[in-house]
């Protein structure tokens, strides 16, 4: 693919959010930063959440791994629904009623101001990693398609995108990401419809035709009920898929910010049920077209690349397909990869100056400064894990994200579990201890279990690792009073 078309059609998506950036952050504040002054449309932000829940990951990994995964990804994404349902009907009316800017705020109020930062500081671990590994992705693409090329090396690369993130982002935020997010959504979506119409077009199918193809290939296998012990049996996918939104998505600062920006916990919830209503759908056509990818590349002859995550790369910015192929392919992946990095980079500055300095504590006139050396803080954290999983990247990076997630957020999901269904009292001092030994002992029991039991843990050991969370809370809250904490628990 040419790569002065690849320059202009970079230069010109880049502009269009910088203009955005312009307009949206007149006189904004940290409140605009922070909440974009809980002023949202839901429609607005259930359309964004599209892009930043689906990421450059999904984007990347999910067509290419149907050759070793066939559609079972779609039990994990199906598992979404009842997490998603706990989040707009049990974890938004708590958040809304405890008018919280970060959601861990709702810990110190819970248990108290170690448990706060515990909490915080998982998240911070949680989605660091994660954000930096889904923008490590796509800028490797880059790397490969178009920086290469010209003699760039890898870590200016990851220097010169988390800035161009940084730029559009440091002065409104959270006002600015709800309109970035809208735009970039649509980039990737008319990426992925138009890439599947003109391989279509190239093989001579209509849209019946590629669904009935798709329907038939033995890629497109969707549910295993019939081995507990392989890593895609349904209970197991399904299971894991609820935690993993639940964790992913509600006690997720990134996410839920994104959603306490509306203006009333009514709309929020319209907003995820919208969205998880357009993600079943958008994913399932992420999977569709790994089928046809591969089915082009071999009518084609096309050497097909050792790693899935190569795959849709690869085909688009070939010889093979037209040239727009190629330009929307670099669209969408860059619009889905920083759909994620903005709003990421946005949540990690929010939570660090809310849960750990506690900026709203220090002198009005220091506040945005504090806000901003953060943002840079974070940008440059960033770059360092991007620059660090070059090194380590040999399986599909969702997988991958997946696995650090089952580990990183179980701790998360035990204090949040215990802090809304209990009233029991905890010792405050101790919680760090425990969120700490919690996901070793996890990875202690995952290690040894197909010895033990005969059993091998996939995405589902982050259950494992919330009830003992749990369990470590319930014992270090042995001798303690229980207290009336109708406010910040549910009532069962």
């Amino acid at each position: 693919m040419d790569t002065t078309l690849i320059l202009i059609c970079l230069a010109g998506y880049f502009g269009l959010l910088f203009i955005i950036s312009q307009l949206t952050s007149r006189q904004a504040n940290n409140a605009a930063y922070f909440t974009a002054n809980r002023s949202s449309s839901w429609r607005l932000v259930a359309f964004g959440m599209i892009g930043a829940s689906l990421s450059g990951v999904t984007f990347i990994s999910v067509p290419g791994m149907v050759a070793t995964d066939q559609f079972s990804y779609m039990q994990m994404v199906l598992g979404y629904i009842p997490g998603y349902v706990l989040i707009a009907f049990v974890l938004m009316p708590l958040y809304y009623r405890l008018n919280l800017t970060t959601i861990y705020t709702y810990l110190a109020q819970r248990f108290g101001p170690v448990s706060h930062k515990t909490g915080s500081s998982f998240f911070l671990l949680s989605r660091l990693m994660g954000s930096a590994l889904r923008m490590y992705l796509v800028v490797n693409v880059l790397q490969l398609i178009l920086f290469d090329s010209l003699g760039v090396p890898f870590w200016l690369t990851v220097i010169l995108s988390i800035l161009l993130v940084w730029l559009y982002t440091f002065r409104a935020g959270m006002k600015t990401i709800v309109w970035t997010d809208t735009l970039q959504t649509a980039f990737m979506l008319l990426a992925l419809g138009s890439t599947i119409y003109l391989i279509g077009q190239e093989m001579g199918w209509g849209f019946g035709e590629m669904m009935r193809y798709v329907s038939e290939s033995d890629y497109s296998r969707t549910f295993f009920m019939d081995d507990a012990g392989n890593a895609k049996f349904f209970y197991k996918q399904f299971l894991s898929g609820a935690l993993i939104a639940l964790v992913m998505t509600g006690l997720d600062q990134d996410m839920m910010q994104k959603n306490l920006t509306c203006k009333n916990v009514g709309e929020a919830q319209k907003n995820m049920v919208s969205f998880t209503v357009v993600l079943m759908f958008v994913n399932l056509l992420f999977l569709s077209l790994g089928v046809l990818l591969y089915a082009y590349a071999h009518k084609m002859g096309l050497a097909i690349p050792v790693k899935g995550d190569d795959l849709y790369g690869f085909i688009a910015t070939g010889d093979t397909l037209p040239a727009i192929v190629g330009v929307f392919f670099v669209l969408g992946l860059v619009a889905a990869a920083y759909s994620s990095a903005d709003s990421a980079l946005t949540a990690l500055t929010t939570s660090f100056c809310i849960d750990i300095l506690g900026i709203e504590k220090k002198e009005l006139n220091k506040q945005e400064s504090i806000r901003k050396q953060v943002h840079v803080g974070f940008s440059v954290l960033t770059m360092v894990v991007m620059i660090v999983a070059r090194e380590f990247h040999d399986e599909s990076l969702i997988k991958t994200i997946f696995k650090v997630a089952s580990y990183t957020y179980g701790p998360l999901l035990g204090l949040f579990a215990f802090g809304m269904f209990s009233k029991r009292q905890v010792n405050d001092l101790l919680t760090p201890f425990i969120c700490i030994a919690a996901p070793l002992i996890s990875f202690w029991i995952a290690f040894n279990s197909p010895e033990w039991f005969g059993y091998t843990f996939s995405y589902e050991i982050l259950l494992v690792n919330g009830l003992i969370t749990c369990l470590g809370l319930w014992v270090s809250g042995i001798g303690r009073q229980s207290k009336d904490l109708s406010a910040t628990t549910v009532n069962t």
